[in-house]
């Protein structure tokens, strides 16, 4: 678990996360990781070198996801280095190492050591600092896949957080291999969810968002035409919350020569949208949609999360 104390008028204030040992390591499917979202992050994890970056707020489950790859490319042979702050899973088979920045032991500091191990893939807690954000573009460029994290609120603002951090724009299109931005959302209880009709404003703004959806995609999801969403008022199984678990919903940003092209250039978020949306790319919003047509989650849940 994690502890944080915060004194108050009144006394301290506690708040704890416990953490399950029982779920600590999940499918990609557990996630919510599912068709093209799932395709993609297959590739860029099956590339000999670069980096795939998960960045979401604190609490959207950017570590699970990262434990999850994590034990996907765990295999005998593979030599796998983790920096963590804490180390909140233990994989075996992974050499996990976690920072103590009471004895100057950091991400940073950390990361040169690592590279100093004959690593095969890298996992770096967070990227928080110029130092580090170098050092893992280094370790990608020189052979190495590194998973890490930022903090950006969508996969796109992951390629200016890193120009933020002085990191040359020539160097991206060779080092990302795939942006990943996650919220976690509630799961609809399986005892007691009903599919019922969407209202007519809530019609309007699934069908806007599937509309640059390609039929392809849409049956891929085995998505209906019907656009029936889900309520689930509570029963003896979910402690009458109407919800059981999370879900997260994802947006996956690949690196294309198109999207090379325009980053190389004057960096522009709004043309690096248009670029990845006329690929296909699935936004937050419209794999929360997607999920709330497939009954994970309610519609609500996903617009408050994305709005």
């Amino acid at each position: 678990f994690r502890v944080s104390v915060l004194p108050t008028a009144h006394g301290e204030k506690v708040a704890m996360r416990l953490l399950d040992p029982k779920i600590g390591l999940m499918g990609f499917e557990q996630l919510g990781l599912s068709g093209k979202n799932l395709d993609i992050l297959k590739r860029g994890i099956a590339k000999p070198f670069g980096m795939i970056l998960l960045t979401g707020p604190t609490g959207s489950g950017k570590t699970t996801t990262l434990y999850a790859i994590l034990n996907t490319v765990n295999q005998e042979g593979i030599n796998i280095i983790s920096l963590e702050d804490p180390v909140e899973y233990y994989i075996e088979g992974v050499n996990q190492s976690q920072i103590r920045p009471e004895i100057d032991y950091t991400f940073a500091s950390g990361l040169r050591s690592i590279l100093r191990q004959d690593p095969d893939v890298i996992m770096v807690g967070e990227i928080r600092d110029e130092e580090t954000a170098s050092l893992a573009v280094h370790a990608a460029l020189t052979g190495h896949i590194v998973f890490s994290t930022l903090h950006t609120n969508d996969a796109i603002g992951v390629i200016p957080r890193l120009l933020d951090m002085k990191v040359g724009g020539f160097l991206l299109p060779s080092v990302i291999n795939v942006a990943i931005a996650q919220r976690l959302l509630r799961r609809l209880c399986e005892h007691c969810k009903k599919p019922v009709a969407a209202e007519d404003h809530i019609r309007q703004i699934i069908e806007l968002e599937l509309e640059s959806i390609t039929e392809a995609t849409k049956k891929e999801y085995n998505l209906s035409k019907e656009l029936m969403i889900y309520k689930a008022p509570g029963c003896k199984y979910c402690a009458n919350k109407g919800t059981q678990g999370r879900i997260a919903i994802y947006e996956m940003l690949e690196m294309s020569s198109e999207l090379e092209k325009i980053i190389l250039g004057v960096v522009s978020e709004t043309k690096i949208r248009e670029e990845a949306k006329r690929q296909g790319m699935i936004t937050m919003k419209q794999d929360g949609i997607i999920k709330a047509l497939q009954g994970l989650v309610s519609f609500e849940e996903v617009m408050g999360a994305v709005e």
